[in-house]
């Protein structure tokens, strides 16, 4: 990352936090572009919420899928939780789980205690005790 970018990195993480979103969104959007995940999550968050920009499902879910694509743990439970709830895209459990497995074996306690409710009632895969208990266990109950 260039000096110039690390900079407007800050300043759009601050401005994000502060709650500022059109700002934070002029200065991360230009950085998910170029490949930053932790971008490219922030963006997918105001687009999903209109946050800063009008609410745009599409964008939301190009972005969250980006930057899970690309490791990014946060971004691999939130694109999980959009295939649960159908946030975006059809609903798709397989797809949910998929990507929830992804970020728990990142150790993400969201969502590996995602995981085993989803086993322990059977959400869309078939019931699986042994499971719920193995991921129930790795988020420390």
């Amino acid at each position: 990352m260039s000096e110039q970018d690390e900079v407007d990195f800050a300043s759009g993480m601050s401005a994000f936090e502060a709650k500022h979103f059109s700002t934070a969104m002029r200065f991360l959007s230009p950085l998910a572009e170029k490949g930053n995940t932790e971008a490219m999550h922030r963006v997918a968050i105001m687009y999903q919420n209109g946050l800063g920009v009008s609410h745009d499902p599409e964008a939301a879910v190009k972005w969250m899928l980006k930057a899970a694509e690309e490791g990014h743990a946060i971004a691999q439970h939130g694109i999980g939780f959009m295939y649960m709830e159908g946030d975006g895209v059809d609903k798709d459990m397989e797809q949910a789980v998929k990507w929830f497995t992804l970020a728990a074996e990142e150790g993400l306690a969201g969502s590996q205690t995602t995981l085993a409710m989803i086993y322990e009632e059977g959400n869309g895969v078939e019931k699986n005790p042994e499971m719920a208990k193995k991921w129930y266990a790795k988020a420390g109950f």
